[in-house]
């Protein structure tokens, strides 16, 4: 069951904008669990400066063949052009918490 799950990254605009995404990717069974947590300053090159921008972060735990699917979701549903979508890799973790991954997102057909 190791490294078959991904904790993915994803950074919004706003929490409300986050809620609503959150919302949205756990209704779809793209993801079992998102965490909310607000108020985190980025810091970023981006179109040839430096900006630094009040975001909020999303912790996705998903299973590693259906992030593609994620991935694709969260550009069509997301408020930036070009939104943070990092996935790392689960190595270990309680089985059961894992086994609910599982459960909830069904593998990829």
């Amino acid at each position: 069951m190791m490294e078959e799950h991904v904790v993915v990254y994803v950074t919004a605009g706003s929490e409300q904008e986050a809620e609503t995404l959150s919302h949205g990717l756990v209704t779809e069974k793209l993801a079992f669990c998102v965490n909310v947590v607000p108020a985190i300053k980025s810091y970023y090159h981006w179109d040839g400066k430096m900006n630094v921008d009040a975001e909020v972060l999303m912790i996705i735990k998903t299973r590693r063949d259906r992030f593609d699917e994620l991935k694709q979701w969260v550009s069509e549903h997301h408020s930036y052009d070009v939104p943070e979508v990092i996935a790392l890799p689960v190595v270990a973790g309680l089985d059961a918490y894992l086994q609910g991954i599982d459960d909830w997102v069904p593998p990829k057909k």
